[in-house]
């Protein structure tokens, strides 16, 4: 075997992921789904490798892109370990964003086509992560929504490059600024999924969806994504240094403290007090 191929997936032994090849077909399902399959560092890193792997074999010709349970299929950064991890030490997080950087940029030149089977909600990163691939489909009674304004973590690895580019500019300013659920049905409205299906059809729409991927010439479907890639290559390219330095630097600021250690401990923020609290600093 060359050292070009792909491994077994039991050879890899990931802790958060499941994954599997079968069919010609890759299926990553992050697997944390007690913390709603949030993605902490050690995640990214496994996401990463999964993604390597499967876009070196020559047996995978479609990536299926998920999450374990029912309720999720992520919700991006895992908070928890921001309370733990950066608050206190807001300059490891330039490593964090590193790594996120790195694997969402994994997935997006995979040179396969890949599909975010979405089975619960998606959240801020996780929204990113099924942007990060060229086709979607979601149970009905799934939702979109984005957080970062609201809870201290601006949307910088493509939910503010990206969601311009697939909904337009006032629906992202929309879903940005007032942080409210987009029900499936409205997303696929507004193209930022392909399907949404009953949630008994879902496996069987991304089968049907992945055989029709299978049947198509690779050489030419990996060069029309690398085609397609422009406008998202060319807004990451240009924006993503700056806000993963800007995120590290105010990651130990007043408004992103309160809002990951509010989301911790399970309560609301006081914008209106914390508005005051600012304008009376100045």
């Amino acid at each position: 075997m060359s050292k070009y191929s792909g491994k077994s997936p039991s050879s890899l032994k990931f802790k958060n992921l499941l994954y599997t090849k079968k069919n010609w077909r890759a299926t990553i399902k992050i697997n944390r789904p007690e913390v709603l399959n949030a993605l902490n560092f050690e995640t990214l890193r496994e996401l990463g490798r999964a993604f390597e792997d499967a876009s070196w074999d020559d047996d995978v010709a479609v990536v299926i892109v998920t999450g374990a349970g029912a309720k999720a299929f992520s919700t991006g950064a895992d908070m928890k370990e921001w309370s733990k991890d950066f608050l206190s030490s807001p300059s490891d997080f330039y490593k964090w964003m590193g790594v996120f950087v790195e694997t969402f940029e994994q997935l997006r030149n995979i040179g396969k086509p890949t599909i975010a089977r979405i089975n619960g909600m998606v959240v801020g990163g996780g929204n990113e992560l099924q942007m990060s691939c060229d086709l979607a489909v979601a149970a009905d009674d799934t939702f979109i929504r984005h957080v970062g304004v609201a809870r201290g973590s601006v949307p910088a690895a493509g939910g503010t490059q990206w969601l311009p580019l697939i909904v337009g500019d006032r629906r992202a300013r929309e879903i940005l600024f007032l942080c409210e659920p987009i029900p499936a049905k409205k997303a696929l409205e507004w193209g930022l999924v392909n399907q949404v299906v009953p949630r008994k059809n879902l496996d069987k729409a991304v089968h049907e969806m992945s055989e029709k991927l299978i049947h198509k010439l690779p050489e030419c479907t990996r060069y029309a994504k690398q085609q397609l890639n422009f406008w998202r290559d060319l807004s990451w390219g240009l924006t993503i240094g700056h806000a993963r330095d800007w995120l590290t630097v105010h990651t130990g600021s007043a408004e992103v403290r309160e809002g990951v250690r509010a989301f911790v401990e399970k309560r609301e923020i006081d914008y209106k007090k914390l508005r005051a609290s600012n304008h009376k600093k100045k």
